[in-house]
């Protein structure tokens, strides 16, 4: 499979983008997709460590770019009260929200909460985990990463925290345009606040449901300048490479990145 020879415009993921069909192909734990769940795992290890280090604690937590889904919070909602998750997209924050309000329908997480539970030591407490995550996301916006005011017409008191996954890289189709992403969202965390990012590296497409969607192509140095020219001091960083060939990416690895926000922006 080869990269899309254009970048795929916002327009073509809100009008073409199947929620559904995502979340089945690369969030469903079964032993028939080795790949996906070497990655999803890989991943919630990540995040489970990150949100383990000392100081990523606070009231408030802001996910830029969560899709439909939830993985992304599942360590963090022990650390903080109360979480805004925003998306580009409405068919992506309508299934969030089907989840959140537990409607008919709505995706399983069960076997991901469960790993989840198991990394922080009790596999048993998943349901509790789920409760206390949708307890704790207050709401559900609209976002565009591209704007000075990622949320504009609504105005967010910046966070303690903010997480994003998997989203720039595929939001922005290049260098100065992930760049100034980064100084978006940083405007979204206080000074002394912290950043945690998830971030595909060397991608340049990701295919399922015989769809392509264009990936801006990122080394980890110009990720970690991206986000020190936002403001941020990198506090950690590392390469997770990719350990299972999979022809739905081209991507070598996964960089978990931990930054906090410089008390004054020069």
């Amino acid at each position: 499979m080869e990269a899309p020879a254009i970048f795929t415009e916002a327009e073509v993921y809100q009008r073409s983008f199947n929620p559904q069909a995502y979340l089945k192909e690369f969030y469903t734990m079964t032993d028939s997709q080795e790949g996906a769940n070497v990655f999803l795992m890989q991943n919630l290890s990540s995040l489970h460590k990150m949100f383990s280090l000392d100081g990523l604690r606070g009231d408030t937590l802001i996910d830029v770019g969560c899709g439909p889904t939830i993985y992304q919070l599942l360590s963090a909602c022990e650390h903080f009260q109360e979480i805004t998750a925003l998306d580009y997209t409405d068919q992506n924050r309508r299934e969030l929200e089907k989840w959140l309000k537990n409607e008919a329908g709505a995706f399983d997480w069960v076997p991901v909460v469960k790993y989840v539970c198991e990394l922080e030591g009790d596999r048993e407490k998943w349901a509790e985990k789920q409760e206390k995550l949708r307890k704790k996301v207050k709401q559900v916006l609209k976002c565009d990463v591209t704007k000075a005011n990622p949320t504009d017409p609504v105005s967010l008191p910046p966070a303690d925290c903010i997480v994003s996954t998997l989203c720039l890289e595929g939001a922005c189709k290049d260098l100065p345009t992930f760049r100034s992403a980064l100084r978006n969202i940083g405007t979204l965390v206080k000074p002394g606040g912290h950043l945690v990012m998830l971030t595909v590296l060397e991608e340049t497409y990701y295919a399922f449901n015989e769809q392509v969607f264009s990936c801006l192509h990122l080394e980890k140095h110009e990720v970690e300048e991206a986000v020190e020219a936002a403001g941020f001091e990198v506090k950690f960083s590392k390469v997770q490479p990719m350990s299972v060939a999979d022809a739905r990416t081209d991507c070598s690895g996964v960089l978990s990145l931990v930054a906090h926000k410089r008390a004054s922006v020069t």
